[in-house]
C-alpha cells in the first residue's frame, strides 16, 4: 500500500474532536445576523465612458452659466440704466454678484463635504435660476441689485461644487485634462458674453440675458441628476460651524468692498475705506480665533497650511489668475491709447491672452496624464511667462509683436491651472476635497480683485491723472500722451512678471506627490 491510499475504510469515521474544542463549538451562537445595513462586498460599478462624458457635458454647461453671467451683463448696463432712470447705482449690478459669489465659494465647498455634491449642486443651481428670474422681472434697480446678489449666491456655489464632482468622477492623473476644458469654458464665456449681452440689449430686450439661464439650467440638471446616483460618495456628515461660515463671508465682503471701492469711489485713505479695512481685519481675526478654538471649524486652518502642497498650489494658481485678470481688465486702455484701436478692436485684441492660456492649460493637463514629474511643465511654463513678462516690461513693440509676446506669456501662464488644482485636490483626504476646492476659488477671486486694484493704482501713480479705467473713458484717455501710457504699462507688465515669478517659485517648492490613476504610457517612457 502506498502512502496515498487510505489505511482503512472506517479510519476517518472513528476520529473524534477533543473535548475542549467540542465544548467551544457548542457554545457558539447559531442565530442569523442581519447584514442588510452592511456595506457591499463588491465595489460599485465604475462609470462608463459615455456616462463620464454626459456628466462632463452637464458640468461644463453648468459652469458656463456661472461664467457667462460675470460678462454678459456689462454691455447691457447702459440700456438697463436708461429704463430704470438710475445710472448712479448701476455698478452695484456687477458688484452685488461679485461680492456674493466670492463670499460663498468656501461655504458651498465645505457644505458639499458635509451634505454631498448632489444636494449642493441642486441648491446652487436653484438659487442661480431663482435669482435669474427675479432679475428678469425686476421692476426697479433696487430689486435688480438684490436679485443679482441672490444669483451670485448660486453662481459662487456652482464653481467649487462642479470642480469637486469632477474629482469624484475621474482620477487625479486624468483630472488635469478636464481642468483644461473648464479653462476653455471661461474663455468662451469671456468672449461670447459681452457680444450676446450687447445684441440682446440693443435688438431684443435686456431681460433675455437672464431668461436664457433658465432653460440652460434645466437642461444641465436633466443631464446631470440621473447620473449622480452612480458617482462615488465621499462626504461625511458632521456638525456645521455656522458662526465660522458667517465670519468668513463677512470678512470676504469687507475685503471685496475695499478692493472694489478703493481708489475708485473713495480715496484709499478716506475714512470710509479705512473703516472698512479695520472691519475686514477685525472679522478676519475673529474668524481665525474661532477656527483655532473650535473642534470642527468651518474651514480648518491646518488644511490650508499643512504640508508643502496646498499652500504653494493655492498661491501659484492665485498669482497666475490674478495676472491674467488684471491684464485683461486694463489692456484695452493700452490698446486704445497706444495703438488707437476702437473699443471693439481692443476687445478682439484680448483674444490671444484668453485663448492661448487655455491652450497652455490643455497642454499641461495632457502632460499630467503621461509624465511622472508632472509639475515640471508648470515650472517651465511659469518661468517662460516670467521671461516674456520682462520683455513686455522693458521693450516697446509694434502691435503684432505685442500680441505675439502676449500669446507666449499666456501659453506659459495657462500651465499653472491644471497642475495647481489637481495637486491641491490630490493632497487632501476625499471628504475634504470640497472644502479645499472652495477655499481655492475663494482665494483666487480675492487675488484677482486685488490685482485689478493694484494694477489700477500703478497706472494712476505712473500717469498722475484722474482717469477711468473701465467703461467709457474716451475723453480723459485721449488727453494722455502715448509715451506716458507706454511707461505706465511697463510697470504693469513688470508687476505681472513678478507675480508669475512667484508662481514659478511656488511650483518649485511644492511637493510633487504621485497621482493616482492609470498611466497612459509605459513607466519607462513616463520619466
Amino acid at each position: 500500500m502506498n502512502k496515498y491510499e487510505r489505511q482503512g475504510r472506517h479510519s476517518a469515521d472513528i476520529k473524534t474532536l477533543p473535548e475542549d474544542v467540542a465544548a467551544e463549538l457548542a457554545r457558539m451562537p447559531t442565530e442569523v445576523i442581519d447584514i442588510s445595513d452592511a456595506p457591499p462586498i463588491a465595489p460599485p460599478a465604475p462609470l462608463t465612458p459615455g456616462e463620464v462624458r454626459t456628466i462632463l457635458m452637464s458640468l461644463l454647461l453648468t459652469m458656463f452659466l456661472a461664467a457667462l453671467d460675470q460678462t454678459i451683463v456689462a454691455t447691457a448696463l447702459p440700456t438697463i440704466g436708461r429704463q430704470f432712470q438710475d445710472v448712479s447705482n448701476l455698478s452695484w449690478v456687477i458688484t452685488a454678484y461679485l461680492l456674493a459669489s466670492t463670499a460663498v465659494a468656501p461655504v458651498f465647498g465645505t457644505l458639499s463635504d458635509i451634505y454631498g455634491r448632489r444636494v449642493m449642486i441642486i441648491v446652487s443651481l436653484s438659487l442661480f435660476v431663482a435669482g435669474s428670474i427675479l432679475c428678469a422681472v425686476a421692476p426697479n434697480i433696487t430689486v435688480l441689485i438684490l436679485a443679482r446678489g441672490l444669483q451670485g449666491l448660486g453662481g459662487g456655489g456652482i464653481m467649487p461644487v462642479v470642480q469637486t464632482v469632477i474629482s469624484d468622477v475621474v482620477s487625479p492623473r486624468e483630472r488635469g485634462q478636464y481642468q483644461a476644458y473648464f479653462s476653455g469654458v471661461w474663455m468662451a464665456a469671456g468672449l461670447v458674453g459681452p457680444v450676446v449681452g450687447g445684441v440682446f440689449a440693443e435688438h431684443l430686450h435686456w431681460s433675455l440675458i437672464f431668461w436664457i439661464n433658465v432653460p440652460l439650467a434645466v437642461v444641465s440638471l436633466a443631464m446631470l441628476l440621473p447620473k449622480m446616483g452612480k458617482i462615488p460618495v465621499f462626504h461625511r456628515k458632521r456638525k456645521v460651524d455656522w458662526l465660522g461660515g458667517v465670519l468668513l463671508m463677512a470678512s470676504a465682503v469687507a475685503v471685496m468692498l475695499v478692493l472694489t471701492w478703493g481708489g475708485n469711489r473713495y480715496l484709499w485713505l478716506s475714512p470710509t475705506i479705512l473703516a472698512m479695512m479695520g472691519a475686514a481685519i477685525a472679522l478676519a481675526g475673529a474668524f481665525v480665533w474661532h477656527a483655532r478654538n473650535t473642534e470642527e471649524p468651518f474651514l480648518p486652518l491646518s488644511l490650508l497650511t499643512r504640508g508643502t502642497v496646498v499652500p504653494y498650489a493655492m498661491v501659484a494658481g492665485a498669482c497666475a489668475l490674478g495676472a491674467l485678470i488684471g491684464l485683461t481688465v486694463h489692456l484695452p486702455l493700452y490698446y486704445e491709447v497706444v495703438y488707437h484701436l476702437s473699443a471693439s478692436e481692443a476687445g478682439l485684441a484680448l483674444i490671444p491672452l484668453a485663448a492661448i492660456s487655455t491652450c497652455g492649460a490643455a497642454f499641461a493637463g495632457r502632460t499630467m496624464a503621461r509624465a511622472k514629474h508632472y509639475k515640471r511643465v508648470a515650472i517651465a511654463g511659469t518661468s517662460l511667462a516670467t521671461i516674456f513678462g520682462i520683455v513686455l516690461a522693458t521693450t516697446t513693440l509694434p502691435l503684432w509683436g505685442l500680441l505675439t509676446i502676449l500669446s507666449l506669456f499666456a501659453l506659459g501662464l495657462g500651465t499653472t491651472f491644471p497642475v495647481s488644482v489637481t495637486s491641491l485636490q490630490n493632497a487632501v483626504a476625499r471628504p475634504q476635497i470640497g472644502t479645499v476646492t472652495g477655499a481655492m476659488n475663494f482665494f483666487r477671486a480675492l487675488m484677482a480683485s486685488f490685482t485689478v486694484a493694484a494694477f489700477a493704482a500703478i497706472l494712476l501713480m505712473a500717469l498722475g491723472a484722474d482717469i477711468s479705467l473701465a467703461g467709457e473713458h474716451r475723453g480723459p484717455v485721449n488727453s494722455i500722451p502715448v509715451a506716458d501710457m507706454i511707461t505706465a504699462f511697463h510697470y504693469v507688465f513688470g508687476a505681472a512678471a513678478v507675480m508669475l515669478a512667484g508662481a514659478a517659485l511656488c511650483m518649485v517648492a511644492m511637493e510633487e506627490r504621485p497621482l493616482a490613476g492609470p498611466a497612459t504610457v509605459p513607466a519607462e517612457m513616463a520619466e
